[in-house]
C-alpha cells in the first residue's frame, strides 16, 4: 500500500495539502514534527532554508 499525501482524494482524512519550497520549488508533504507549526513552514529542508536569498543556490 502505497504511502498517503497530503489531501489528496485516497490520502489519509485531515492531513494538509502539499506545499511548494520557496527555494527549490518541489512540493513537500505535511509532517507530524510541523503539526502545530504547518501555517508558517516554507521550505523543505534545513539546507533550501540556509540557501534562501541567494540566487545561484541549486539544492542536491
Amino acid at each position: 500500500m502505497g504511502r498517503a499525501r497530503g489531501g489528496t482524494p485516497g490520502g489519509r482524512a485531515g492531513t494538509p495539502p502539499d506545499k511548494i519550497c520557496l527555494t527549490c520549488g518541489r512540493p513537500f508533504s505535511w509532517r507530524k514534527k510541523w503539526e502545530r507549526d504547518w501555517d508558517s513552514v516554507k521550505y523543505c529542508s534545513q539546507a533550501c532554508r540556509a540557501g534562501r536569498g541567494n540566487p545561484d543556490f541549486r539544492p542536491r
